[in-house]
């Protein structure tokens, strides 16, 4: 997996993608619950285990593609392990390329969470970009 340099802009930019930031999440979301198995710190970055149910490697496939499209700050592999989809994220050694790496990391925990307020009516549709607080100008930005 090549790592980008540290030199690569720490921005996620949606603008020509086929699909929101909320629509994104929220197949994370199906992903995860369709077939993670378990999620792991690796030497470079993170891992996620996926069961290799049919169609789940193809997905997880273009799920990062599109992810790499719109941060070009990550390096993702997606292999095929026996029974497991091995989807493996890394980034330089930069703080806030580390910030929004450890929030992918959690995704699987903050998506149920998500969901249990949306159900509950507690969840206004609105989920921060990045917990590091550099919400803003530059750093996400939707398809209108």
């Amino acid at each position: 997996m090549d790592i980008p340099p540290a030199s690569t802009p720490v921005v996620c930019d949606m603008t020509g993608a086929p699909d929101a930031l909320g629509e994104r999440l929220e197949e994370y979301r199906r992903l995860f619950a369709h077939a993670l198995i378990s999620k792991e710190r690796t030497a470079e970055g993170i891992r996620f285990r996926l069961r290799a149910a049919p169609g789940v490697a193809a997905w997880a496939h273009d799920l990062a593609a599109r992810e790499q499209a719109c941060c070009a700050f990550f390096a993702f592999a997606v292999t095929t392990d026996g029974d497991q989809v091995l989807w493996d994220a890394a980034v330089s050694d930069d703080a806030a390329a580390r910030a929004v790496l450890e929030q992918l990391y959690r995704l699987p925990e903050t998506g149920a969470r998500d969901r249990a307020l949306r159900t509950a009516g507690q969840y206004d549709g609105h989920t921060r970009s990045c917990e590091t607080g550099t919400k803003g100008p530059g750093v996400w930005r939707e398809r209108p």
